[in-house]
């Protein structure tokens, strides 16, 4: 692999050694007659959440300008209060709770529960799910002004209220999975040579039931193709739909991705796989594991199913401008004061870069799932869900 990227000190260098020595001792564990191998899931899994070394177990900064990536709630304040505007006609129809999962810095929180009182809607619970525990701690800084904020380790049995997932689905493990002579095969992860690499196994028969229905016309895919499955995020979003079903109210997923009808194109022969170190982007899962974020783009069909099946309805689903647009991004920078350029042209500027159809607004997709509630009228005229 020849990559040009920044080189980590020696602190985040070990620990990644240390990862890669307990991921190969994993691996060795299972070995047998073609040799030891894991999942590319587990792989992944272990790359970004082994205790103390993973991704988003460690103790690295992930987000903002000495991080891996930015997201839209640290591009402009006005994404949170967007969100605001869709969840409080939501929480008027359920309960004044709000429960998040992978919060990152903590700034989508303290946007969202700002615009809210500056609606005059009380919260009572807002809950925070996040398995990073150097996310954690920049969260219980930035949020120690809002009492009503919690840490949860796990899933409650039942919620009412709205949860908020912004770039969630895509850091869930994928299965890799690889259209060969004989048919598809799943790719392990080996060792040759002192290295990780790809290892071709038979699916077992829950894999290929997963591939005949997440993958349209996959039979006439080329030989070659190389794609994901979702496993991980369909059984998260049963479950979420499962905890919503038991109360009442909805969860927004933003994230980026496509359906399934769009994702499984002829031209994505190489999949969606792409990992994020220092603000830059490339293809290798492998490298230096533990100090880069691995992620896939997500299918959104295949979680919306995933969710209707576990007993949730599919509210919406759109690009992330419409969904925007329509919860009234618009005329929140327009209650910003032209005449004040300090203040309003990096807000109309980050509004740009969340709805233009080149920078977020089309590949991000919002997709909102619930039980016993209904959207606003503006969001309801901007779904897309038939092209699910």
């Amino acid at each position: 692999m020849s990559l040009t990227l920044p080189v980590p000190d020696s602190d985040a260098l070990a620990a990644s050694h240390a990862l890669q020595h307990q991921i190969a001792a994993e691996i060795a564990q299972h070995d047998g007659p073609m040799g030891g191998a894991i999942p590319f899931s587990r792989f992944m899994e272990l790359a970004l959440y082994a205790p103390k070394l993973g991704y988003y177990s460690g103790g690295a900064a992930k987000l903002g300008k000495d991080g891996d990536f930015t997201t839209a709630p640290e591009i402009s304040s006005l994404f949170g209060a967007a969100l605001a505007q869709v969840a409080a006609p939501i929480i008027a129809q359920s309960s004044p709770n709000i429960l998040e999962f992978g919060a990152g810095t903590g700034k989508l929180a303290r946007d969202v529960l700002t615009a809210m009182a500056q609606q005059g809607v009380r919260i009572d619970s807002y809950a925070i799910i996040e398995l990073s525990g150097e996310l954690r701690a920049r969260q219980q800084e930035a949020l120690r002004d809002f009492p009503q904020v919690t840490w949860l380790d796990d899933f409650p049995a039942a919620f009412s209220g709205v949860v908020l997932a912004n770039e969630v689905l895509d850091a869930m493990p994928v299965q890799l999975v690889r259209k060969d002579a004989d048919g598809w095969r799943e790719l392990y992860v080996t060792v040759e040579d002192g290295a990780f690499a790809f290892t071709p196994r038979a699916p077992d028969a829950q894999l290929k039931q997963r591939i005949q229905t997440q993958i349209p016309d996959g039979e006439s895919l080329i030989e070659g193709y190389l794609t994901e499955v979702h496993a991980v995020g369909c059984g998260f979003m049963a479950t979420l739909a499962r905890m919503l079903a038991a109360g009442k109210g909805a969860a927004i997923l933003v994230d980026y991705g496509f359906p399934a009808h769009e994702y499984y194109l002829d031209q994505r022969i190489g999949g969606t796989l792409m990992c994020h170190y220092r603000h830059h982007s490339h293809p290798e899962p492998f490298y230096l594991p533990g100090l880069q974020d691995i992620t896939a783009h997500v299918d959104f069909t295949a979680m919306a199913l995933a969710a209707q099946d576990a007993g949730a309805d599919v509210l919406a689903y759109m690009n992330q401008a419409s969904f925007l647009l329509a919860a009234g991004i618009g005329e929140l920078l327009l209650k910003l004061d032209p005449a004040d350029p300090k203040r309003y042209l990096p807000q109309a500027s980050a509004v740009q870069m969340l709805v233009s159809p080149a920078e977020m607004g089309e590949l991000f997709k919002v997709l909102v799932v619930g039980h016993g509630v209904t959207l606003p009228a503006a969001v309801m005229a901007a779904d897309r869900t038939h092209r699910l």
